[in-house]
């Protein structure tokens, strides 16, 4: 799941592709370097961002998500929480919507999913969008994250989200600890295991973790640190990488699916 993000204001890209010509380009870029979802995003959730106003995020995100459709065949997610920016999405083209809150900050968000059969994916967060990055660290994350898993899949099955259209994010970087983010990644397969069947997503690319352990480097600088993170995450199991460097990660991917076929035939 190849990043663009359509906002000026990112912790990484900002301001890169806000036209619609140049969010095309990026897009024709990654599905050539091998991605197989575009995750479109208008409103950023770095720490200490502002909630964007509805008609400004489908006013960014909308037109960027027609032009790919009518140019490529590859998938397109939409990244976002509100279910009036979403139905828009999906209408424009969007084939996934991809909710940072696990439906906690619009739950009719799962009937949108529902309606227009689209898939959905549900990351773990905590808090409101102003705080989620900033809560207190809970004593056990595995705890946390599959009380959470749970709570996300039954509301939308309930909407009507069929289980083969559910996807799970853990949700690195958010409400988590350094060391928490590490261990998530560390033992990813016990996710996996508990929650087999649903395809999970981990999202770690150029995320401030890298950044602290690699001496304080900036974001366009944990290229290598990102694709450690997505080469561990595959082999543990993950099924799906969101990332900012598609080519790299795509080569990291094959290196570790090879390896991990050796070790799990």
């Amino acid at each position: 799941m190849a990043i663009l993000n359509v906002t000026p204001d990112s912790f990484s890209d900002a301001g890169k592709f806000l036209s619609p010509d140049d969010a095309l380009r990026r897009a024709e870029i990654m599905i050539g370097e091998g991605a197989d979802i575009i995750d479109v995003g208008g409103e950023s959730t770095r720490p200490g961002s502002e909630r964007v106003d509805v008609d400004e995020e489908i006013r960014r995100a909308v037109p960027v998500i027609e032009e790919i459709a009518k140019r490529f065949d590859t998938p397109i997610s939409i990244d976002t929480s509100k279910s009036k920016v979403a139905a828009y999405a999906v209408d424009a083209g969007a084939e996934i919507i991809n909710d940072i809150s696990g439906l906690r900050f619009d739950a009719y968000l799962a009937h949108v999913a529902a309606e227009s059969c689209a898939g959905l994916v549900l990351m773990h967060s905590r808090g409101s969008f102003e705080t989620m990055h900033t809560e207190p660290a809970v004593d056990d994350i595995f705890a946390e994250l599959s009380a959470d898993f749970i709570r996300a899949i039954s509301l939308a099955k309930a909407s009507g989200v069929a289980d083969e259209n559910i996807a799970l994010d853990v949700g690195v970087g958010f409400g988590k600890t350094q060391e928490q983010n590490l261990e998530l990644l560390a033992k990813l397969d016990k996710i996996v295991l508990e929650f087999e069947g649903y395809p999970l997503m981990v999202g770690s690319s150029r995320k401030s973790f890298i950044g602290k352990l690699l001496g304080g480097l900036t974001a366009d600088e944990r290229l290598s640190g990102s694709i450690a993170s997505v080469a561990i995450s595959v082999f543990n199991g993950a099924n799906i990488l969101r990332v900012h460097d598609v080519k790299e990660s795509v080569d990291a991917i094959k290196i570790a699916q090879a390896i991990r076929k050796e070790v799990i035939p």
